[in-house]
C-alpha cells in the first residue's frame, strides 16, 4: 500500500498542524479531543497498535530523521494513501505541542465508538472498574496490566481521566486501545448493574479489617462468579457512596510499616491473583 509523501511545514502556527496544539494542556485537550472524536497517538508503538487495530489516522506529524521508520509502519494502514504527513523539524514541533516530542511521531486517531456498560459486561472474563483516577499516566498502566494479565473489560466512572488522552494511550503502550471500557453514566449505582450480572464486586482498600486478597479470590472462584475489582482515587481511595453498594473490602497484604501501593500498582497485584 502507497502513502501520501510528507508535506513539509516550517511554521508552528500553520493551521492544518491544529490537531497537535497545546498537547500538555490537559484540561483544553480534554475539552477538544472527545467532543472531536478524536485521540493522540504518540510514538511508534502506539502508531502500530493503531494500524493493526485498522483505526483511522486523518493525520501524522513526524520529524525528518523519522519519516522512514512511520512510512514502513503506515504501510500497512489499509488507508494509507489516504493520510496526510505533516514533516516538521524538533522546534517546531516543540512550539507547537507545548513540549519536546521525544519519540518524534504523533498521529491524530479517530475514537473507537463507545461501549456502554452493559455492552463490556457481555464479555467473559474479570473486570476492571476505576473511580476517580486523576493521573492519565495510573490509568494507563493499570490498563495495561489488566490487559496483559487476562482482565477482560473495564469500566471508568464520569470523572475519571480519559483512557484515551495522550499520556495514557503512551504509558499503556497502546492497551487503552485494546481493552474494551466503557465510561459509567450514573455513578455509582452502575454497580449495582455490575453485580445483578453476578460479579462478585470487590473493594480493594487498605483497611485491615478487609478480607485478604487471597482468601477474596478464592470465595469468588469457588462460588463460580467473576470479579469486578473496583479501585479509588490515588488519595483518598474510593467514596463512601461507592463502598456501602460494594459487597466486601478486600485488602493486599502489605510490609509492617507500608499502608498501600500506588492503584497501577494495586491494579497489577489483584489481576496477577485473579489470573
Amino acid at each position: 500500500m502507497s502513502y501520501v509523501d510528507p508535506i513539509t511545514v516550517d511554521d508552528p502556527e500553520d493551521p492544518r498542524l491544529d490537531d497537535y496544539r497545546n498537547l500538555t494542556d490537559m484540561d483544553l485537550r480534554l475539552r477538544v479531543e472527545a467532543p472531536a472524536g478524536m485521540f493522540i497517538a504518540e510514538g511508534y508503538l502506539v502508531l502500530e497498535k493503531v494500524v493493526e487495530l485498522g483505526l483511522c489516522c486523518r493525520s501524522v506529524l513526524v520529524e525528518p530523521k523519522r519519516v522512514a521508520r512511520l512510512t514502513e509502519i503506515l504501510t500497512a494502514h489499509p488507508r494509507a494513501a489516504d493520510i496526510p504527513i505533516y514533516c516538521a523539524p524538533a522546534t517546531v514541533l516543540q512550539a507547537l505541542t507545548g513540549y519536546r516530542v521525544h519519540r518524534g511521531v504523533l498521529a491524530c486517531v479517530d475514537r473507537p465508538t463507545p461501549l456502554s456498560v452493559n455492552e463490556v459486561m457481555e464479555r467473559s472474563g474479570d473486570l476492571l472498574i476505576l473511580e476517580g483516577l486523576v493521573d492519565p499516566t495510573n490509568v494507563g498502566l493499570a490498563m495495561r496490566s489488566a490487559t496483559a494479565l487476562g482482565i477482560a473489560a473495564a469500566v471508568v466512572s464520569p470523572d475519571c481521566a480519559d483512557p484515551l488522552y495522550r499520556r495514557a494511550v503512551r504509558t499503556s503502550m497502546g492497551a487503552t486501545l485494546v481493552l474494551p471500557w466503557a465510561r459509567s453514566t450514573v455513578w455509582p449505582q452502575d454497580l449495582d448493574l455490575i453485580r445483578d450480572r453476578g460479579y462478585d464486586l470487590m473493594a480493594l482498600s487498605p483497611d485491615p479489617d478487609g478480607v485478604d486478597l487471597e482468601t477474596a479470590v478464592a470465595r469468588a472462584r469457588e462460588d463460580g462468579r467473576q470479579v469486578a475489582a473496583v479501585f479509588g482515587t490515588e488519595g483518598d481511595g474510593l467514596r463512601a457512596e461507592t463502598m456501602q453498594l460494594v459487597a466486601r473490602s478486600v485488602r493486599i497484604d502489605m510490609a509492617s510499616g507500608i499502608d498501600s501501593l500506588n492503584v497501577a500498582a494495586a491494579v497489577a497485584v489483584v489481576a496477577y491473583a485473579l489470573r
